[in-house]
């Protein structure tokens, strides 16, 4: 682990700098492959999942079959684990629902907001070298909560031309209506356009690699929203001495071991305990299964020595980090000044795999910076706020003038004449106007 001793701040934006490739260097291939979806439908869609994949398929569409197959391979242990998980989440994200909002602004004039579903989402959840079931869960709970109707889930089928049993047994239990093998741009083009089998829908959510990323953010060009740019895992932790050695290890070891583009940063105001960290993260890796994948990752990762916590605090800030972890004598301060962060993680006892699987928060969360203007995914990522509006008689005589003279001042005559012509015929009944 590379060591940074207290930083310029000019020289921050370059160290933090994300290991992705721009935009740029891969929107053309993006591109090109959304044009094919646009135009060629299943046939292009067949034709990347051959050329990515490395399989043909003849149905795309998972059966009630396969569903019922992939249950039967799922140990009744792991089976109760996602049932839990899937209590927890379903407990933290229907606290999170909110009622009417009404208020009179005025006398007369009635105005509230509603929450209403958004009817067709679609859901990407990545396969390749670990699929992410978990995944599933976050983002299908707090559709079929919002009471989303359409809820199309796409992931890449693998080279026996099939989707991991643990994706389709939590599709199952969570209410998703289609489930579709079918990954990368090409899933994103086709929930972004439609094709004869996978339906066009209005928002797209999930993680991906920086060309799911990519396609996700093009989507929008073509009318369709996305959750936000979800991209490579990251996760920086803060720690002082309090800190326990080994638990920093394998939370930085936790996100590393997801793809070799993940990122992982250490900020601590001890060069001891950065010596202790990466001496536990070389003893911990040895034994991971994903040894190699993390071990690449690790060539991203670095510490900063930063002994004062203000400025600690704003560079932890400026990177805007998808997950946080908090250890240290003082964790109040940070707490109460963070404002660019995915989702935080606080003490020595909250690791970050908790709030990926099971804690009840959302593990949808900004990367690449995006912390800054983004959210996590939560209920009303799956909703839209639709305002409402009652005016009385009364009430227009209040507020009438105000919009004749404001609108008249925009030029905008046509606007005071929807409000003139009412007031007219009000006028000459004001005396029994009451209401």
């Amino acid at each position: 682990m590379k060591i940074i001793e207290n930083p310029k701040r000019e020289d921050w934006s370059t160290l933090l700098q994300r290991p992705t490739q721009s935009v740029e260097d891969i929107e053309d291939t993006v591109n090109q492959i959304f044009i094919d979806i646009q135009h060629n439908g299943d046939f292009a869609v067949a034709k990347y999942t051959s050329i990515f994949d490395g399989v043909e398929l003849d149905d795309i569409t998972v059966s009630e079959d396969e569903i019922k197959e992939a249950s039967k391979n799922i140990s009744n242990e792991l089976k109760n684990a996602i049932r839990k998980a899937k209590q927890n989440i379903e407990t933290f994200h229907k606290a999170q629902k909110t009622s009417k909002v009404e208020v009179e602004t005025t006398r007369g004039v009635l105005c509230w907001q509603e929450k209403r579903p958004i009817e067709k989402i679609g859901l990407y959840i990545p396969g390749g070298t670990a699929p992410l079931f978990s995944t599933v869960l976050m983002l299908a709970i707090p559709a079929q909560i919002a009471g989303c109707k359409d809820i199309v889930l796409c992931s890449p089928p693998n080279k026996e031309g099939k989707i991991a049993n643990e994706i389709l047994f939590a599709a199952q239990l969570c209410g998703c209506t289609k489930i579709i093998k079918v990954g990368g741009i090409q899933a994103i083009a086709g929930l972004t356009f439609g094709t004869n089998i996978i339906p066009k829908v209005y928002k797209i959510f999930g993680p991906g690699n920086q060309f799911v990323t990519v396609a996700k953010q093009l989507s929008t060009k073509y009318g369709t929203a996305i959750d936000m740019p979800a991209g490579p895992s990251e996760l920086l932790v803060v720690a002082d001495d309090s800190a326990n050695a080994s638990y920093i290890a394998s939370d930085l070891l936790s996100q590393a071991e997801h793809g070799t583009d993940s990122q992982v940063i250490l900020v601590s105001d001890s060069k001891k305990l950065i010596n202790s960290v990466s001496s536990e993260i070389l003893k911990q890796v040895l034994d991971l299964p994903r040894k190699d994948i993390a071990k690449k990752a690790l060539q991203n990762s670095k510490a900063f020595l930063i002994e004062n916590v203000d400025e600690a605090l704003k560079l932890i800030n400026n990177y805007g980090p998808e997950h946080l972890i908090i250890a240290t004598k003082n964790n109040a301060f940070f707490i109460d000044n963070i404002v660019n962060a995915g989702s935080v993680f606080i003490g020595n006892y909250s690791p970050e795999s908790a709030g990926d699987y099971a804690s009840g928060t959302n593990h949808t969360l900004p990367t690449n910076g995006f912390a800054k203007a983004y959210s996590g995914v939560n209920l009303d990522s799956f909703t839209k706020s639709i305002t409402f509006q009652k005016i009385s008689k009364k009430g227009l005589m209040n507020i009438g003038k105000t919009i004749e003279l404001m609108a008249e001042a925009e030029g905008l005559q046509a606007h005071k004449n929807a409000v003139s012509i009412r007031l007219k015929d009000l006028v000459p009944a004001k005396a029994g106007i009451s209401n």
